[in-house]
């Protein structure tokens, strides 16, 4: 594995990432819980996106 994606900065949001999912999906259905996911990893990929194009 590359010591890039075991940073801490990357892996904690990533792991608060899952945990936030799996406690919000708890009392979703399938299909509302696969909008949440796209709507969080859209709105992940705005953020990434302008925050490269800021620097």
């Amino acid at each position: 594995m590359s010591p890039d994606l075991l940073r801490p900065e990357l892996l904690i949001p990533a792991l608060m990432y899952l945990v936030m999912i799996w406690w919000v999906g708890r009392r979703l259905s399938w299909t509302a819980k696969l909008a949440t996911v796209g709507v969080t990893l859209g709105l992940i990929a705005i953020v990434v996106a302008v925050e490269r194009a800021w620097h």
